[in-house]
């Protein structure tokens, strides 16, 4: 009986939103999570580029800069997985 499903009223299939983790689905959590590592990745990269700038004669400031933005968005991806991490540890311990 699993199986049954119960279109809602008034909405066609091509209406409802895509399941999740579905190939139509373009917004979804791991869409999102995706693209945030891809930004922290590319802010790293940022900093790559500003040290190389900085070895031949670039600014300090502009190195310090991207090295800082670097270090919050790396701290700031990490306190997500851990809170995640305790979203998911909490839900597993419920009771069904």
């Amino acid at each position: 009986m699993s199986d049954l499903r119960i279109p809602a009223a008034g909405v066609t299939p091509q209406q409802r939103p895509a399941e999740a983790g579905g190939a139509g689905d373009k917004g979804g959590f791991e869409t999102a999570m995706k693209e945030a590592i891809e930004k922290v990745g590319g802010i790293q990269g940022e900093v790559e580029n500003a040290i190389n700038a900085l070895v031949s004669g670039g600014d300090v400031t502009q190195a310090v800069i991207a090295m800082e933005k670097a270090d919050m968005s790396f701290q700031m991806m990490v306190e997500v997985r851990n809170r995640l991490l305790n979203a998911y540890e909490e839900i597993m311990r419920m009771q069904v």
